[in-house]
């Protein structure tokens, strides 16, 4: 197995609190990988700002100076292509993606959804498990498909549903474990343990019947 480090391309539209979460593990060197660069289409996001801090280039994609959705996403893969990235990670990246985009990154377009996944696609989702009466949440990584928050699922983390949560307190604890899950995740494609095969997740070559359900950072279960 080479010893190249993997080469990823992360994009963000907001805090990029995934992002340092990535950042801090390759600081530690618990991840083989190089972040090549961050793509932000919010100029003022703090995403950049802790890309910045880590030595990690950055780029800044105006959405609103292109026509439409293709326009800009043609312009995105433009400039990711120019790193040749083996991993692609969406990180709290708030545009709907073109099927062109989508398809001309399969099996190396990876996104974190806060919840276990197919359960509450879209937004606000931890209203919508307390709301639900779910015991229940947590979050999900897959493998983005042109279904929104649909494409086969890698991981997952859970996290119980106390019966005093409101959705805050309830997004803090699911947090904690998208920070634990993400970096895994990311840890694993360095290893090239995951692939994607006819819309199937391949784990270690072994074709998954349900996702990797993990309780802690950097171990196999």
């Amino acid at each position: 197995m080479s010893d190249k480090p993997l080469s990823i391309v992360v994009l963000i539209s907001g805090s990029g609190s995934n992002l340092q979460a990535i950042i801090d593990a390759l600081s530690k060197q618990s991840i083989n990988a190089e972040i090549k660069t961050v793509i932000s289409n919010k100029a003022d996001a703090l995403g950049l700002e802790r890309a910045r801090k880590a030595g990690i280039n950055t780029i800044f994609i105006n959405h609103t100076e292109y026509d439409d959705r293709l326009s800009f996403d043609q312009a995105m893969i433009q400039e990711i292509d120019q790193h040749n990235p083996e991993l692609i990670i969406l990180a709290g990246f708030m545009r709907i993606l073109s099927d062109e985009f989508v398809s001309h990154y399969t099996g190396r377009l990876i996104n974190i959804h806060p919840s276990l996944l197919p359960n509450f696609k879209g937004l606000n989702t931890h209203q919508r498990a307390i709301d639900a009466k779910h015991v229940k949440h947590g979050v999900s990584v897959h493998f983005v498909s042109n279904e929104l928050d649909g494409g086969p699922i890698i991981a997952q983390a859970e996290v119980p549903v106390e019966l005093n949560d409101d959705a805050e307190t309830l997004r803090l604890r699911v947090l904690e474990k998208e920070h634990m899950l993400y970096p895994q995740v990311t840890q694993w494609f360095a290893q090239h343990r995951i692939k994607l095969e006819n819309q199937s997740v391949y784990f270690d070559q072994k074709e998954l019947s349900k996702p990797i359900l993990i309780s802690q950072a950097f171990t196999e279960e």
